[in-house]
């Protein structure tokens, strides 16, 4: 048993890294927060002054403001959508026995460690683009006229681009949860008569919710703060502006770091509002 003195000591020792890792965080977070009450703009004026809450105003009443929290919440959405029903479907396949297996298992999971910015010029030039890409020369295959994904299916391709990037994450979550699965249930139910898609239902499908909450909640946290796909691909345009890609507008292209710094209180709102929801979510599964 660990004495008052081994815990003192402990906590002595660990000091200096939770400061430094509360000043990491605190101190951009009060940055954030003087700064969304002043009025400042680096390249016309620099510091203007005190202005209160109007930043917070003018940003919520933005035309844009509810646009981009709708885009992300979108996004968000369909890449858990998509990312957790093919990752359930993908890890299901990589735990059956196969041929190189172990190599089958990571090149699905390869995607993952590729650059948000490489990943996002992957596809906008090799297979999105409507006179040279992949999906173009498809469907001219079929007699069909290529699409401009970009344009004509903005959300829906970052949606598609995200997807691919976190796919292996969840599968690989999916993955290790499938293989501490008691087999015996299995057998059992499948001596019993049970269908497979029973089997998936009833033992399955419940055995992994705590690794898909768990892979909701991780992706939504990194996913309300997408923004390189859309730099990359879009540029905000067509409907696929988020609330990170506003901010970013409004801090560097119409240099405006008050105005800035309040759309990233909203942004930290959202988040924490998303987060506390999940995490009802994880806590009530994970109490199952």
């Amino acid at each position: 048993m660990a004495t008052q003195h081994s815990r003192s000591a402990a906590r002595f020792m660990m000091a200096p890294a939770v400061i430094l890792l509360l000043g990491w965080m605190l101190v951009p977070l009060t940055m954030t927060l003087w700064f969304s009450f002043k009025k400042y703009l680096p390249l016309r004026g620099g510091d203007l002054g005190w202005v209160g809450f109007d930043n917070y105003v003018r940003f919520v009443s933005s035309s844009s403001f509810w646009p981009a929290v709708q885009a992300t919440l979108v996004i968000v959405l369909g890449v858990l959508v998509v990312t957790v029903c093919l990752g359930v479907l993908l890890a299901i396949l990589l735990d059956q026995p196969m041929w190189g297996q172990g190599v089958v298992r990571i090149l699905v999971i390869a995607p993952f460690f590729v650059m948000p910015t490489v990943s996002a010029l992957v596809w906008k030039n090799m297979f999105m683009d409507p006179v040279n890409g992949l999906f173009a020369h498809l469907w001219k295959a079929f007699g069909a006229e290529p699409i401009s994904w970009l344009s004509e299916a903005s959300l829906f391709s970052i949606i598609l681009i995200v997807s691919w990037q976190w796919l292996p994450f969840a599968t690989l979550i999916l993955l290790t949860a499938i293989q501490s699965l008691d087999s015996e249930q299995l057998e059992a139910a499948e001596m019993d008569g049970a269908p497979v898609l029973k089997r998936f239902w009833y033992i399955i499908l419940p055995h992994l919710s705590r690794a898909i909450t768990v892979v909701v909640l991780i992706q939504t946290i990194f996913l309300l703060s997408i923004f390189a796909e859309i730099f990359v691909t879009t540029q905000g345009s067509f409907g696929t502006r988020t609330l990170t890609y506003l901010i970013y507008q409004r801090v560097l292209e119409s240099q405006n770091v008050g105005l800035g710094s309040a759309g990233g209180v909203y942004a930290i709102i959202l988040a924490n509002i998303v987060a506390i929801f999940l995490m009802r979510i994880v806590g009530r599964n994970l109490d199952a």
